[in-house]
């Protein structure tokens, strides 16, 4: 497949993430369509993301931190409704973690 149509869809499902992070963390009236969103965006990011690879690089293990992030990601509306943290900061993680998983892609710095 075209590695500009994998990253394209990447990048969509990271959209599609937050934005229904964002509805999720604010509490509107469409939670489950939000949830649906999220979890579909969790599984596009996931399937570009494994397609872009090919082939996992065993040697590394900056993909390997970058899955990390995705649970996290995947977990963080469960932190925000069972209040284990404010919303709010569940929000700032979340977008510490994104920034920090676009780091590690673009660097691959081990």
């Amino acid at each position: 497949m075209d590695p500009l149509l994998l990253k394209t869809l990447h990048l969509v499902g990271v959209f599609a993430l937050f934005t229904s992070l964002g509805a999720i963390l604010l509490g509107g009236s469409g939670k489950k369509g939000a949830s649906m969103l999220h979890g579909i965006a969790l599984l596009l990011i996931a399937a570009m993301g494994f397609a872009m690879l090919k082939k996992p690089p065993m040697d590394q293990s900056w993909w390997m931190l970058k899955l990390g992030m995705w649970v996290f990601l995947g977990a963080a509306p469960v932190l925000a409704k069972r209040k284990v943290l404010p919303a709010a900061v569940v929000m700032v993680l979340c977008l510490a973690a994104a920034a920090f998983a676009a780091w590690l892609g673009l660097r691959k710095p081990f």
